[in-house]
């Protein structure tokens, strides 16, 4: 069944992107400045892939659990049968839909004699309603709506190093509920920046998303993109900033003043979220 307002949103995207790239334009992520002078870039090899490698550090392959996609069979109840049966009358089939997805991972990521041993897991549930018309072969013949989006994203880090030995807990997520936030816009979509933090029990570093909307062009002028981009992620302490996740070029900012066990910490978060196939950019 299709998704006229999602399928629409993601044609313009797509036109969008290309035609900028058609102008000569690089979308990318921008650092700030100030950071920028304060940190160090270091690409990250083999990002998305099976094994990846940064700096001083480089990750065991990637043992991947399998990933599965698959309907949830749902009727919705008396009243939304009741409520079909009128609906037919004037042409007009309701449907509640509800996908859900999942995987999970776990690698080694090693500098020397430190280490991080990385469990991770993704799930994703989707709950839509889907209008459609009769006997009708448009291609705009039905119409989805969101109802429910959740995904959880939580890993544990074990870090394994020559002053200490400890464990990180990593928790991601992005929820969505039409009922109890009383949103009354019918094209609502997922928004694809997910919240979260990584905690020892003492410490804790917060992942903030990083988006974009406006990109340069080659001849010096600004492009805007019609929607916003997720571009990667801000870690960040009670201090400040302390490392920029960049999605697009796969880069990670290290903040300068960072130990060896905080650097494998962020290297540790960093490699898992490039690692999730769920919640994959795709740039």
């Amino acid at each position: 069944m299709q998704n006229g307002h999602l399928q629409m949103k993601n044609i313009i995207l797509t036109i969008s992107i290309a035609s900028l790239t058609a102008c000569g334009t690089s979308i990318k992520l921008a650092i700030p400045e100030k950071f920028k002078q304060q940190a160090t870039m270091q690409h990250v090899n083999g990002a998305r892939g099976n094994k990846m490698s940064t700096g001083d550090f480089s990750t065991s392959k990637i043992k991947r659990g399998i990933h599965i996609s698959y309907p949830v069979w749902s009727w919705g109840g008396r009243g939304f049968l009741l409520e079909n049966l009128l609906l037919n009358q004037i042409g007009i089939q309701k449907n509640e839909t509800v996908t859900k997805e999942k995987t999970k991972f776990r690698y080694t990521l090693s500098s020397g004699k430190n280490n991080a041993e990385v469990y991770a897991d993704e799930k994703e549930i989707t709950k839509k309603l889907e209008y459609e018309l009769i006997n009708s072969n448009s291609v705009f013949n039905s119409f989805e709506q969101l109802q429910q989006y959740k995904y959880i994203f939580s890993a544990l880090i074990n870090i394994s190093n020559q002053q200490q030995r400890g464990h990180w807990e990593l928790m991601m997520t992005n929820i969505y509920d039409r009922n109890a936030e009383n949103d009354k816009n019918p094209f609502t979509f997922v928004k694809r920046g997910d919240n979260g933090l990584a905690t020892n029990g003492q410490d804790t570093i917060f992942i903030k998303p990083l988006s974009i909307k406006q990109t340069a062009l080659s001849n010096g002028k600004t492009g805007t993109l019609p929607f916003k981009l997720l571009s990667g992620y801000e870690l960040s302490t009670g201090d400040g900033v302390i490392a920029i996740i960049d999605l697009i070029d796969r880069n990670i900012w290290f903040y300068n003043e960072l130990e060896a066990s905080e650097k494998l910490t962020v290297s540790a978060i960093a490699t898992a979220i490039f690692a999730r196939r769920v919640h994959d950019e795709k740039w």
